[in-house]
């Protein structure tokens, strides 16, 4: 005969779970009494697979929101974190796999501040920094190994100062001056030992005036006077 006591355990405990699902259940996709949206969303794709998941209060997003590809529910593909009583909020995007590719601050939707991205690896790529959606301040390249390869200025989305190039054992091979995007200034470029290969003048990315060009780190010029006098010594000597 069935223990009655336990019969009555049972079913009390099915009642509290299914009852505890469905409040758990009518928490998600709800609206305040002023029809905003508040508390967990789930939204999925017609397939069934999740879409985006977060939280909101007052009708505005709050918290972490994770969005997910049609395709793939394992990892999500944007994690995006909100502030209350900010414009401001912090994104991150990622492959199917769940590597890391991107990260940075948008306001509106503009990015701002420093901006990162990554190798396929998750090693960082590069980094650079934006004012109002575009380019500002300081632009850094990296080789895989983390060495850099490229140092830029920007202003206002253009080029504006000097940009070095470097070869992965870290020696400078180019350095030039631009302004308003264009090469504008003095230039110099140099052979993979550091020695200096030629240097001169850009104006509206064109070069003017005199050019340097040098070998073994000495002035390419220089190098033909003296051939030129050691030639003449000799037939002298003749």
């Amino acid at each position: 005969m069935i223990n009655i006591k336990r019969l009555v355990f049972i079913l009390a405990f099915f009642a509290c779970f299914f009852t505890s699902e469905t409040s758990n259940a009518q928490k998600l996709n709800q609206f305040d009494k002023n029809k905003k949206r508040t508390g967990v969303w789930k939204k999925y794709y017609p397939n069934k697979r999740i879409k985006y998941i977060g939280k909101f209060k007052n009708g505005k997003e709050v918290g972490v929101f994770k969005f997910y590809d049609i395709t793939e529910s394992k990892f999500p593909i944007a994690i995006r974190t909100f502030f209350e009583d900010s414009d401001s909020l912090f994104v991150q995007f990622f492959t199917l796999k769940g590597k890391i590719q991107t990260e940075g601050v948008l306001n509106g939707r503009k990015r701002t501040g420093n901006w990162k991205y990554f190798y396929p690896d998750g090693t960082l790529m590069s980094e650079e920094n934006y004012k109002e959606g575009l380019l500002h301040e300081e632009q850094l390249i990296y080789y895989p190994d983390g060495q850099v390869t490229e140092f830029s200025i920007y202003k206002n989305g253009l080029l504006d100062g000097v940009c070095s190039k470097y070869a992965s054992n870290g020696t400078l091979i180019e350095e030039v001056t631009y302004a308003n995007g264009i090469q504008n200034g003095l230039a110099k470029y140099f052979e993979l030992n550091g020695n200096l290969k030629e240097t001169g003048n850009y104006k509206n990315g064109k070069r003017i005036g005199k050019w340097e060009f040098y070998m073994d780190g000495e002035i390419a010029s220089n190098i033909d006077k003296k051939k030129k006098k050691s030639t003449y010594t000799r037939k002298k000597g003749n």
